[in-house]
């Protein structure tokens, strides 16, 4: 689960730190889920935290945004709960069933897929990309690859289901937002949490009282 090839990549406005054949937290939404405003200000105080740790404590510094960056993350997520004035197609079951579905065609051959949670307007999932990389590559290779492994399977997941939901919805056009959030997982502890975390999302929202009632998420070792 755990991976030493470190790369950084900066795709849009998030920072991202994609080791090689990690295991991925990973959050995307629908397009136009949050004012565009909101973003901004979370992005504007975001930058100003970090370069603050940066100038304070210097090579020292990157605990203190991992830190930061996930407050934001949970400011974040928080807003995709509360602000409903966008689109919420998730929220019919045929158009989940069509994600879980294409979240589930790619289980095996690009991933092994943990867990996930689609909720109205956006969705959690936690992937294993360790057996791809290991399967496709000597460890020699990995060393010398350009890392756009998580970048190419959004866009595969994305891709997909966003052609079959605009289908079935009628619409043309842009249905996910092209940015993700994602941070990779650290250790056992952090896979503890990040399950429990995707899992209690509609019971935190006050759809469920049980997350096993929300007929949208995914347990692997549950459903196994």
């Amino acid at each position: 689960m755990q991976s030493t090839n470190l790369k950084p990549a900066y795709k849009r406005n998030l920072p991202h730190i994609q080791p090689l054949g990690a295991t991925f937290f990973v959050t995307f939404r629908l397009k136009g889920s949050v004012p565009w405003v909101k973003i901004q200000e979370l992005r504007i105080a975001y930058r100003a935290r970090v370069a603050e740790f940066k100038a304070k404590y210097g090579k020292y510094a990157n605990e203190y945004i991992q830190e930061e960056r996930q407050r934001f993350f949970l400011v974040y997520d928080k807003l995709l709960d509360q602000v409903l004035t966008g689109p919420t197609y998730l929220k019919q079951p045929e158009i989940a069933a069509e994600v879980e579905k294409q979240l589930h065609r790619f289980d095996g051959e690009l991933y092994s897929l943990l867990a996930y949670c689609i909720m109205p307007n956006h969705v959690h999932m936690l992937i294993d990309t360790g057996e791809e990389s290991e399967d496709m590559f000597l460890e020699e290779e990995l060393e010398k690859l350009e890392h756009h492994q998580l970048h190419r399977i959004m866009n595969r997941i994305k891709g997909a289901s966003a052609r079959y939901c605009n289908l079935l919805l009628g619409h043309t056009g842009k249905f996910w937002q092209r940015e993700s959030f994602d941070r990779f997982i650290r250790d056992e502890k952090h896979l503890h949490n990040v399950i429990s975390y995707i899992l209690e999302n509609p019971v935190k929202a006050g759809l469920v009282r049980h997350w096993e009632e929300w007929p949208f998420s995914y347990w692997k070792v549950y459903e196994e």
